[in-house]
């Protein structure tokens, strides 16, 4: 097929579809919105073929590799603007296509709809492989007679029935290849927490959880499900505590715990003013928290309220200035100083322009304080002056120069500010399982500073800036710019979000 054609194909498919997205349903009848509802399922199915036969032949060619990301699933959520799920759902069909091609053909003819050749696939995975192409050819044939999921799914439990009994009672590995375990993050930043353990782990975790769910006394009120809950992150807080834990990235593991000034500031009771000013700082903080649980972060749990309350009671308490920059201040700043040139040009001030020269004063130094922040800045003052002799200590420095290895200090404050992998084409690496990379090499005189560093995961530092010869730079804005060695291909990352008000 020439590259025209298939154009021409891609065209002819987008104006379809856009016909019928564009055209008024209400206006057809109950039998032609049927036959549309029919056609646009048989037009997934087959979209799905179609996606998984390029898809597996751009993986073949590693034309991920040209935009400098690591896998197809990597390049699919980077360049087309899928979640990580649908990316996931996307390549395994480029593995189900390979193990069972009679699915596939199906999908491909529009006989069978992307939902029912997948559970065939996920079910007819559970079987030997050398019964999988019988069983899909069965179950197949089934759903053409017209057989409904829950009949398909009796008759495949008695042919895994029939298959498990043919293994030797003592095989070990008849549960162990479909072991699982999700964890979930929410809007919210709590978990979901699913999967499929093997009779050993399964025993295991029984009797942990048994052993630390037991009620307190006649006073505890909680449920057994709840109970289940607090003896798991009981279990989980002693295992960190025992310091059995292998390190990550060079540090022992330890759990993360973001509060904001604002909850630490409310424990003593607060002002009318600062009650204002706390529900802004808990707003930005809801939405920080959000923008972790869905693209990933250092792993630490973002707490405000009672939770915040809980935990600062008995934790090791590090205080944290980000010296983030506010790009609404600084235009607002520029405006302000505009109009106060303006007024400054009068040889003496008017005194119907003395209250605009003192309103326009007071509005500049309000947005010199949203825009300032860091060591020696006014949040820094604050900090120390505010929050009493457990916060106020001395400040770490967050430029030494040239090091040989990355302090804690400016470690953690890469982490805090960068929170992901920051690579200009995207990544959604996690800053837990990054590595700080200094945008200038410690060899050819890089210092080792908070603005000269930047967190990238193991695959874009080690293997696309220190092997392919990318270079990446991180902008005064806060965006991050990218090139390969021969500078014919440039990304860019986006700006970042004007804060509102």
């Amino acid at each position: 097929m020439s590259p025209g054609s298939v154009d021409e194909a891609l065209e002819m498919l987008q104006s379809a579809i856009g016909y019928l997205a564009a055209a008024d349903a209400t206006a057809m009848a109950a039998e032609q919105q049927a036959r549309c509802l029919r056609a646009l399922e048989r037009a997934t199915a087959v979209g799905t073929a179609a996606r998984t036969s390029v898809l597996c032949a751009f993986a073949a060619a590693q034309g991920y590799s040209a935009d400098a990301d690591y896998s197809p699933r990597a390049w699919l959520i980077h360049k087309t603007g899928v979640t990580k799920a649908t990316a996931v759902a996307y390549t395994a069909w480029t593995r189900r296509a390979a193990g069972h091609r009679q699915v596939f053909a199906a999908l491909t003819a529009g006989e069978l709809s992307e939902s029912y050749g997948r559970t065939i696939c996920q079910w007819t995975d559970k079987l030997p492989e050398d019964c999988r192409p019988a069983a899909d050819a069965i179950l197949l044939s089934a759903a053409r007679a017209g057989m409904d999921l829950r009949e398909l799914g009796g008759l495949f439990a008695e042919m895994y029935e029939r298959a498990r009994s043919a293994l030797p009672d003592e095989d070990p590995d008849r549960d162990f290849e479909d072991r699982a375990v999700r964890l979930v993050t929410t809007f919210g930043g709590a978990g979901v927490l699913n999967g499929d353990l093997t009779r050993e782990c399964a025993a295991v975790v029984d009797a942990v959880l048994d052993a630390l769910s037991a009620p307190a006394g006649a006073e505890d009120t909680r449920t057994r499900d709840q109970r289940y809950h607090d003896a798991l992150a009981e279990a989980m807080r002693r295992l960190v505590a025992s310091d059995l834990l292998p390190e990550r990235a060079g540090q022992p593991v330890k759990v993360w715990a973001h509060i904001t000034l604002a909850d630490l500031l409310r424990l003593d009771g607060s002002s009318a003013l600062q009650e204002q000013w706390t529900a802004q700082v808990r707003a930005r903080w809801a939405a920080h928290r959000a923008q972790a649980s869905e693209g990933g972060s250092d792993g630490g749990a973002w707490l405000d309220g009672d939770g915040a309350e809980a935990i600062a009671c008995d934790a090791a308490m590090a205080p944290i200035v980000t010296g983030d920059l506010n790009p609404a201040a600084l235009d607002d700043l520029v405006r302000l100083c505009v109009e106060l040139d303006r007024l400054r040009r009068d040889d003496e001030p008017r005194p119907d322009t003395t209250a605009a020269w003192a309103a326009l004063e007071q509005a500049i130094i309000g947005q010199a304080v949203d825009l300032l922040s860091g060591p020696g800045g006014l949040a820094s003052f604050l900090r120390r002056r505010q929050l009493g002799a457990r916060l106020g200590g001395p400040s770490l420095p967050l430029d030494i120069g040239y090091a040989e290895t990355v302090p804690a200090g400016i470690r953690n404050a890469v982490l805090l500010r960068d929170q992901r992998c920051r690579w200009a084409g995207g990544c959604n690496q996690p800053a837990s399982a990054c590595e700080v990379h200094h945008t200038k090499h410690k060899a050819n005189g890089g210092k080792t500073s908070v603005k000269d560093c930047i967190l990238l995961c193991p695959f874009h530092h080690q293997v696309v800036i220190h092997r392919w010869g990318w270079t990446l730079i991180l902008n005064p804005d806060g965006t991050t710019t990218a090139w390969n060695k021969d500078k014919t291909k440039v990304l860019h990352s986006h700006g970042p979000p004007v804060r509102p008000g």
